[in-house]
C-alpha cells in the first residue's frame, strides 16, 4: 500500500476512534499518579487494560512496588531499526485545588478541550501514544523492524524507578530512535531539551540575639545574597551550534529554550524570629540553554557567590541540553508526517522543562519530543484541545511507518 493510501486509513482511523480515545482520557485522568509520591499503580493497570482491549501483550516491569512502568512489544518479523514510543504514567501535583475552575480528578468536556489533572502533561499523550500502538499493530504488514511502548513511572521527578531502571536493566530499550510525547507547547516540535543543573547552597553565621546582628553578617543575610546573585544569571543565553542555528532569535526577544533560567526552589534559615541565623540553605534549579553546559553553568554559580563569607555551594544532579539534528531520519520521518496531518512543516523547538527523552540522546540516540500540552508547561486547569490529541494519535502512527516503512 502507498503511503498516500495509509495516511489516508490512519486520519480516518483516528476519527472514527474519537469517542473511546476521549473515554481512555477519563479512565488516565480518574487514576491518581501525583509525584510525589510517584504511585503509579492505578495508572499502569489502565494503560495494561487499554493495551489488552486493543489486542497488546503488554507486562508491568517495576524496582519499587508502588512505580510499575508499562512495556509492550511489536515486531514485524522483518529486519529494521528499533523505535521506542515513551510516554509517562506521573504527573506534577495539582497546587493549589481551590485555584482549579474545573475538577482536578475527572475529566470536563468542554469548549474543544479536556480538562483534569495530568491532561496537558502527559495523560493526553498516553491516550494517543496507546492508540498509536494499536494503530501500528493493526498495520504490521507495512513496516519494518520493531517498536517498543513503553509508559514509565517517576519521570516527574527524574527519579530512578521507572526509565532509568528499565534502561539499566534492559539496554536494548535504547533502540535506534524514540519518539516521546512530552510537549513543548505551542504544537512544535522539539528537538531537544534544555539541560538540568541543581544546587544546593548553604551558609554561616554567628550566633546572639538578634538585637545584636551586624548588617550582612547572619547566616539568613548571607544566604539571600547568594540566591539574589544566583536569581540574576537568569536570562543569559548560549550559543547554538550550526545545526540549530534556525532557531536563532532576536536578542530583544529570545526564545525561552534558548535562555537560561534559575529557580530557587527552597530557602531554610534560622530557628526563632528573635535569633540570628547561625545556619541557611538553599535549593537552586537552573535550565540550561543549548551552549551553557552543566559544568559551566556550575562554576558561573561559584563565581556569583565566591565573596560571601561562608557560603558554599555542591551540586545535586546535572547534565547539558540535549538535541537532535534537523536531518536525522527521524525528524525527516516527522517532517513528512506533519505534512500530511496539519499540511505544513514542523515548528521546532527546546523544550523547557526536561523528559526521559533526553536519558536517550545522552546515548547517541535521535529522539524527538511531541505532545497535546498546548504552553509551556502544565497548570492549574490543566488541559488538552480534544483535537490536537487526536493529531498527536496521528503524528505518531505516521511518523513511525515513515521511519520503518518497508522497502
Amino acid at each position: 500500500m502507498s503511503m498516500d493510501g495509509l495516511t489516508a486509513q490512519v486520519l480516518h482511523a483516528v476519527a472514527q476512534q474519537r469517542e473511546e480515545i476521549v473515554a481512555l482520557c477519563a479512565e488516565l485522568v480518574a487514576a491518581p499518579s501525583v509525584n510525589p509520591d510517584g504511585d503509579t499503580r492505578e495508572m499502569a493497570d489502565v494503560v495494561t487494560r487499554a493495551l489488552t482491549d486493543r489486542g497488546i501483550g503488554s507486562r508491568q516491569k517495576r524496582l519499587v512496588p508502588t512505580m510499575p512502568s508499562v512495556v509492550a512489544e511489536l515486531d514485524s518479523g522483518r529486519p529494521g531499526p528499533h523505535l521506542v514510543l515513551n510516554v509517562h504514567l506521573d504527573t506534577m501535583p495539582p497546587g493549589d485545588e481551590s485555584a482549579w475552575t474545573q475538577p482536578v480528578w475527572e475529566l470536563t468536556r468542554t469548549d474543544g478541550r479536556l480538562y483534569g489533572l495530568g491532561m496537558g502533561n502527559m495523560k493526553g499523550a498516553v491516550a494517543a501514544m496507546v492508540t498509536a500502538a494499536a494503530l501500528l499493530a493493526e498495520h504490521q504488514g507495512t513496516w519494518r523492524g520493531r517498536i517498543t511502548f513503553t509508559a514509565v513511572s517517576d519521570e516527574v521527578v527524574f527519579g530512578d524507578n521507572g526509565a532509568a531502571y528499565l534502561l539499566r536493566e534492559h539496554p536494548d530499550l535504547y533502540g535506534d530512535a524514540l519518539i516521546c510525547g512530552e510537549g513543548p507547547g505551542f504544537r512544535r516540535l522539539a528537538l531537544g531539551e534544555k539541560g538540568v543543573l541543581w544546587v544546593a547552597l548553604t551558609a554561616e553565621g554567628p550566633a546572639g540575639h538578634s538585637s545584636a546582628v551586624q548588617r550582612g553578617r547572619s547566616a539568613s543575610a548571607r544566604i539571600a545574597q547568594a540566591v539574589a546573585r544566583i536569581d540574576d544569571l537568569t536570562g543569559r543565553t548560549g550559543t547554538l551550534p550550526p545545526e540549530l542555528a534556525a532557531m536563532a532569535t532576536s536578542e530583544d526577544d529570545p526564545d525561552p529554550g534558548l535562555v537560561l533560567t534559575a529557580n530557587v526552589g527552597t530557602l531554610t534559615a534560622g530557628t526563632f524570629v528573635g535569633q540570628m541565623a547561625t545556619g541557611a540553605a538553599a535549593e537552586v534549579d537552573l535550565r540550561l540553554p543549548p551552549g551553557i553546559p552543566a559544568e559551566d553553568a556550575l562554576a558561573m554559580v561559584e563565581n556569583a557567590v565566591a565573596d560571601i563569607e561562608s557560603v558554599r555551594v555542591r551540586r545535586l544532579k546535572g547534565w547539558d541540553a540535549n538535541w537532535t539534528a534537523p536531518e536525522a531520519p527521524l525528524t525527516r520521518a516527522w517532517d513528512v508526517a506533519s505534512r500530511a496531518v496539519i499540511n505544513a512543516p514542523p515548528t521546532y523547538a527546546i523544550r523547557l522543562p526536561a523528559s526521559d527523552a533526553s536519558r536517550w540522546r545522552r546515548e547517541g540516540v535521535q529522539a524527538l519530543c511531541y505532545g497535546p500540552q498546548p504552553t509551556w508547561s502544565a497548570g492549574i486547569d490543566d488541559y488538552a484541545d480534544e483535537d490536537e490529541v487526536l493529531r498527536c494519535a496521528a503524528l505518531y502512527t505516521l511518523t513511525a511507518l515513515e521511519y520503518l516503512r518497508a522497502p
